[in-house]
């Protein structure tokens, strides 16, 4: 199986209305489990119940950690990622297979990162190998796996 190319946008804020265009766009629903179901109670529909909120507890990284990711089936790629950083952002991710043509690769990384920049109004984005979402501004900074990197986060 060949390894992933992970493309990420910063979206500055956690938006129900952008969360709800990222999953229709992007996410195969009728492919997804309950937390998805549980995730757009919460944060897209705002109809949440307790019980939501503590299927949500299961999302978090690390036990305490305001971090939530969902690694959900995509519609026309391999994986659509979400993640609710814990500065309060939301970090949207699509993953696409990154075979041996690696230029090649990043010119369609560049440009799926253009068009989820545009699409969601995000100041910033990134794309590597296999790169796990940022859970903050720190994180995204972060250069290890970076292959790729457009725009700057607003101060």
């Amino acid at each position: 199986m060949p390894p992933y190319l992970d493309v990420y946008v910063w979206v500055p804020a956690r938006d129900s209305q952008i969360l709800g265009r990222f999953i229709d766009s992007y996410v195969n629903t009728a492919a997804s489990d309950d937390r998805l179901h549980v995730f757009m109670r919460v944060h897209v529909l705002g109809s949440a119940s307790d019980t939501d909120h503590r299927a949500l507890d299961e999302l978090r990284l690390d036990s305490g950690r305001d971090v939530i990711t969902l690694y959900l089936a995509a519609r026309n790629h391999d994986e659509a990622i979400i993640t609710l950083t814990r500065d309060g952002a939301t970090v949207l991710g699509l993953s696409v297979e990154a075979p041996d043509d690696l230029p090649e690769t990043l010119r369609q990384a560049e440009q799926l990162m253009r068009r989820l920049r545009q699409q969601f109004s995000a100041p910033a984005g990134c794309a590597g190998v296999e790169l796990p979402p940022a859970g903050d501004r720190s994180e995204w900074y972060e250069e290890a796996f970076v292959l790729l990197r457009t725009g700057e986060l607003p101060t």
